[in-house]
């Protein structure tokens, strides 16, 4: 099983209070390339979206969609033993 997350309710929260990139970056003094993480949906740091839920007034589930997919290849190795 792996893990995928998805950060588009941050693009839509940042769209509907109308808070930029630029801002966000400044109020929660995150790296430019966490932000390009954030992008291409890839893992960053509670803290990171910890600062951000503060930033924003919201929770954490505002923030990023998290979902499972099942590695075929991988319960076919648990299923063999």
């Amino acid at each position: 099983m792996s893990i995928k997350v998805d950060y588009k309710p941050l693009w839509k929260l940042m769209i509907d209070k109308e808070i930029s990139r630029a801002e966000l970056t400044e109020a929660t003094r995150i790296a430019p390339s966490t932000f390009t993480k954030m992008k291409n949906n890839e893992f960053v740091s509670l803290e990171v979206l910890g600062r951000i839920a503060i930033a924003m007034n919201c929770k954490l589930d505002d923030l990023v969609s998290i979902s499972s997919e099942t590695n075929q290849r991988g319960s076919d190795a648990v299923n063999a033993n």
